[in-house]
Formats: C-alpha cells, structure tokens, sequence
C-alpha cells in the first residue's frame, strides 16, 4: 500500500519513543488533563481530557514533526525537510523546521483551512497547492522531493513521527491513574499507533479504541476487512482525519486497537459545539470525533476511566461548521 515516496517500514520501540520524549522536551508544552463534571455525568463515564489543542502549534503533531527534525544529522538537516498535509502536521513540521532554523516545503490540498495555511505560511514554510485527494498530494509531492532531496516526514506512516506522537500517551498514562480506555481520533493512524505504542508497553491492560467520521469510515472497514481499504478524497468536516492507513499505522491498529467507532457529521459537530460551550476550549472538528462516538457509545464507556486525546484546535473562526446548521 506505500507509494515509492515513503519510507520503508520500520516498527518503532518503546526505547524510541523514551528517546523521542528527552529529543522534544525543548520544543513542546506537556500538555494538562482537564475533566467535565457536566460530560461525566452525560456519559456515565470519567472522562479525562488530554488537550493537545493547547500544544505548541495547536496540535499533537507537534510531537513527531519535533521528533523527525531534530533527529536529522547536520548534512540533511540543510537541505530541509518536505511533507503533505491537509494542515497539523504540515504547521507542526513548519514549526519545527523553523525551530531548527532549516527549510521547509509543505504540498497541502488547495481545500485545507485558511487558519492552517496562514499557520504554515506564519511558521516559515513554502506551499505547495494540490487537488484535494490523496493521488493528487502524493503525486505533486513526489516532484517536489525530487526536485528538492528533501528530507521526507511523512503525516503519519513514519517511525519518528510515530514514536515522537507515543509521547502524548506517555504523559497522560503519568497524569492519571489506572484508566479503563484511551480513545483519540483516527485518520491516517499517527496518534492510534502511538498510543497503542506506549499503552502496549507500560499499560496493556488499558482497551484502545478510536473514533472516525462515518463519512472517512476506511478505517473502520479496514478494521473488520483484516486489510487497509483506502478512499481516496472523503469528504467530511473534520479535514485532518481523511487521510488513509499505511502499512506502519495499519501494524499498530490491527493488532491493538480493541474498535474503532464511528460518528456522523451532525454528531461530531454537536460534540464540538459541547466541547466549546462546557469546557470554554477550542477544539476541532476532528477531536470531537471521540466525544462523539462516546456520547453515541454509552454501553462501551460507561463506569469506565477513559483518557480521551483531544488532537488539535486549529479552526478557522470565519467558518465555525454550526453556523450553516
């Protein structure tokens, strides 16, 4: 399922991730656990909330974008690093690089938010405009690299990043004790296969479960196929979770995620309206997605100590997605 363009897969270690965490400590926020008396009672569930929307950048790819760049020898580190991106990692990298003082190219959909654009562009970083579909970002960005000899950091399907996205669960896992489930958002599988990463390790105990819109359900699919099934340009407001497993995400999730959950379009943005109004944080369509499925879920959560991954709080203020309801 990889295009030649991506790494050849190497599986991350726990040690790689105990690494990762000492690399990025510099250059990122240990981010608070916040609770919700109103959302615990709703649910029937203790819900602690892990806000990587308060991350440097505003997004927990902060993490494996840190990790990938400051893991870089000095020789590559000056030709720069490139990537695609609907928007996170694409600022994330764009942060990082810029932390580093080294160049960045970032190939993003012509579609992806203003708010993330204006981010990359604010962080350093070059776009690159493609169609909004995963066969036109790869295939732009193959003639970027090779033009370039940029060093490559894939969104998700790469083991620094992995590892350097391990760290979040690692820190929640030290924030609160003995949780039942970790729930966060799937997309391409980043933050699922770190957290399954760090939870197999140091709590195997703990069930992974991850939330997707039913709109970008490939993963679900692929889930109960026992194979990736890719879609190529789904459309859903929660732009940072239509990308589609690799075979490094796909190692993690099919042999340590418990399920994965689904949410509807007005279920994910009533759960992002919840978020804003109960606990006063920015969140994005995309972190709300685990709200979501656990608001429509109660039976899976309920009496259970759940530790839910708030990915990222990147929202373009013009365009709030309740004002066209």
């Amino acid at each position: 399922m990889s295009s030649s363009n991506e790494p050849t897969m190497t599986i991350p270690t726990y040690k790689d991730v105990e690494i990762a965490h000492e690399r990025i400590k510099p250059y990122i926020h240990e981010t608070p656990v916040l609770t919700s008396r109103f959302l615990n009672e709703l649910t029937g569930a203790e819900l602690f909330f892990k806000c990587e929307n308060l991350q440097k950048a505003a997004a927990f790819k902060v993490r494996g974008a840190c990790n990938a760049v400051f893991g870089l020898s000095e020789e590559k580190a000056k030709i720069g690093v490139a990537t695609h991106s609907s928007g996170n990692h694409a600022l994330s990298l764009s942060y990082a690089a810029g932390q580093r003082g080294i160049p960045v190219t970032v190939v993003m959909p012509r579609t992806a938010p203003q708010a993330k654009k204006d981010a990359v562009i604010g962080y350093g970083g070059k776009i690159i405009e493609c169609e909004p579909s995963t066969s036109s970002r790869e295939a732009v960005f193959a003639d970027v690299v090779a033009e370039s000899g940029a060093d490559f950091v894939h969104p998700y399907n790469d083991p620094r990043v992995i590892a350097g996205q391990a760290t979040c669960s690692k820190e929640l896992v030290s924030q609160v004790e003995n949780l039942d489930i970790v729930i966060a958002p799937i997309g391409g599988g980043g933050m699922i296969s770190g957290t399954c990463l760090t939870l197999s390790n140091i709590a195997p105990d703990v069930k992974i479960y991850a939330a997707e819109p039913l709109n970008a359900d490939d993963a679900a699919r692929s889930l109960k196929a026992g194979h990736i099934i890719a879609d190529d340009a789904p459309n859903t407001v929660a732009d940072g979770l239509k990308v589609p497993l690799k075979d490094l995400t796909w190692h993690f999730v099919k042999n340590h995620v418990t399920d994965i959950l689904t949410a509807t379009e007005d279920e994910i943005v009533d759960a992002m309206k919840l978020i804003w109004k109960r606990m006063k944080i920015v969140v994005e369509p995309s972190s709300a997605v685990p709200l979501a499925t656990i608001l429509k879920n109660p039976e899976v959560f309920k009496g259970k100590r759940v530790g839910v991954i708030i990915t990222g709080g990147n929202v373009d203020l013009d365009k709030l997605p309740w004002m066209n309801k």
